[in-house]
């Protein structure tokens, strides 16, 4: 399926699940889910995934539809990036970082991550980027509206542990980068762009 296509099958489902928010009258909420009903399909034809299962993953989201939140840790330790080996994902390479929650703030969160998944102490000091996973080449595709806040985090203590969620805990140079990226969390572009932040402290935030 085309992006753009995937982009609109996205819209309109958070236009429909928005419109049976507040919708009162009984033919528009009939409306409003003939609607959704179209949009799960065309999300389904994109993920290659049963239209069912599409429909049950989006209904844990109920309510007013707003994009999910993702935290991305980056820490420096010398020249070199951390990195953590996913146990799912086919034990891909990433930042550390994951869902935002709920009772946290974005700084909080990436911290947690980060200490959850590696075994460090960090501490966050500096938003370096603020992506809209649409527009940066992630894939697969996610039947989700996603923001990728990446943090530059000070190493301040702990050590290398792997966890439920990491197999394994590195740092990498520049030209050390793993090529089996976990390209759903992360590029090889935003990579790249953290190294160019981290060489030049003085860049302001990355957005979109």
């Amino acid at each position: 399926m085309h992006p753009q296509v995937l982009d609109w099958a996205m819209r309109l489902s958070a236009l429909a699940q928005n419109g049976l928010v507040f919708a009162v009258n009984p033919y528009d909420v009939e409306r409003y889910h003939a609607i959704q009903r179209i949009a799960y399909e065309m999300l389904a034809a994109a993920a290659q995934m049963r239209v069912e299962q599409v429909a049950a993953l989006l209904h844990y989201e109920p309510g007013y539809v707003t994009p999910k939140i993702d935290v991305r840790g980056v820490v420096f330790r010398n020249d070199a990036l951390l990195f953590v080996r996913e146990r799912a994902d086919q034990g891909r390479w990433t930042l550390p970082g994951g869902w935002a929650d709920v009772g946290d703030t974005p700084s909080q969160s990436v911290e947690r991550e980060v200490w959850e998944e590696s075994g460090y102490r960090t501490r966050a000091v500096k938003v370096l980027a603020i992506y809209d996973r649409r527009k940066h080449g992630h894939e697969p595709p996610s039947p989700f509206h996603i923001y990728k806040i990446f943090f530059r985090c000070e190493l301040i203590g702990g050590e290398a542990t792997d966890s439920f969620e990491t197999s394994e805990v590195a740092f990498f140079r520049e030209d050390e980068i793993p090529a089996d990226l976990s390209l759903g969390r992360v590029t090889p572009a935003q990579v790249a762009r953290m190294f160019e932040h981290y060489r030049h402290p003085e860049l302001p935030t990355d957005f979109d």
